[in-house]
């Protein structure tokens, strides 16, 4: 039984990190009119690797805390922001690229559609498994 609730864990912190890859995305194109705002992002696949490494199996992610006066939180995962580089230059400072940012909204939507669709399969294939047949 708890290779079954560690495979839902597994998709749980993934769902997470897709949802906040997507606000994190999302900010960005909010900003994307604000003068010297840097465009951030993190690497879903490092994330992912600490949200399930030895040390986390079992708690929860915790929020990456940048200064002593952060609360606490349970957040979404504790995860590396990085500024993403400048890929073209603007005279206000912003380094928002919005066919950069709609691209990468989009895969990441994809990746959360088949996360959600592999996490139906998998409770399809329960429900199946605890049926009982007739025979």
């Amino acid at each position: 039984m708890s290779s079954i609730s560690q495979n839902f864990a597994v998709f749980s912190q993934a769902l997470n990190l897709r949802t906040m890859r997507h606000q994190v995305l999302a900010s960005n194109i909010a900003n994307a009119d604000t003068p010297n705002y840097k465009a951030r992002d993190f690497s879903f696949e490092e994330a992912m690797r600490g949200a399930m490494s030895s040390d986390n199996v079992g708690r929860g992610l915790e929020m990456a805390k940048t200064d002593r006066g952060h609360l606490n939180g349970n957040g979404s995962g504790s995860v590396q922001m990085k500024y993403r580089s400048d890929t073209q230059s603007a005279v206000d400072g912003n380094t928002v690229d919005m066919d950069v940012e709609r691209t990468h909204i989009a895969d990441n939507a994809v990746q959360y559609q088949i996360l959600t669709q592999l996490i139906g399969d998998k409770f399809k294939g329960l429900r199946t498994a605890m049926t009982p047949t007739n025979g």
